[in-house]
């Protein structure tokens, strides 16, 4: 009975700390893991499963990142198609609980900037939004909501 209850404890500490990370700038690091050319699971982009979504955004974002809807681009990219140059990430501010973390990349030539709010959660840190100079994350998906 206690090789089985060690099993279940593993299990269920594993599970917790599948949501959230360490760190802010590993939160966006591992978002762009997802951008690479290679291995199927990390060149689709962020997957739009409830599991990547609980892992990566505030409960209140995740809902909106699995809804279904027909976007244009991929946000995260500022494109439907990504070839992504070095991604470089630094901490912008930090103020009162929210971190802003900066994360520039060459995409097909074109030089993109994203500004992640990220909060830590219970379980680490997770995205709060992503803001460009013209629009946010929640916004994009609330305007292609279907």
């Amino acid at each position: 009975m206690r090789p089985l209850l060690c099993v279940l404890v593993l299990l269920g500490s594993s599970l917790k700390a599948a949501a959230g990370f360490g760190t802010p700038e590993s939160l966006v690091r591992n978002v762009y893991a997802h951008y690479g050319q290679g291995a199927p699971e990390l060149s689709g982009g962020l997957p739009r499963t409830t599991e990547a979504a609980r892992q990566f955004f505030d409960p209140s974002l995740a809902k909106a990142w699995t809804a279904p809807r027909r976007e244009p681009y991929d946000f995260l990219v500022q494109s439907p198609r990504w070839k992504l140059g070095p991604v470089a990430i630094s901490i912008l501010r930090k103020q009162f609980d929210k971190t802003y973390v900066a994360a520039s990349f060459d995409n097909q030539g074109r030089r993109v900037t994203l500004n992640f709010i990220v909060v830590k959660g219970p379980d680490g840190w997770v995205i709060l939004d992503v803001e460009t100079p013209h629009d946010s994350l929640r916004q994009f998906l609330e305007q292609f909501r279907n």
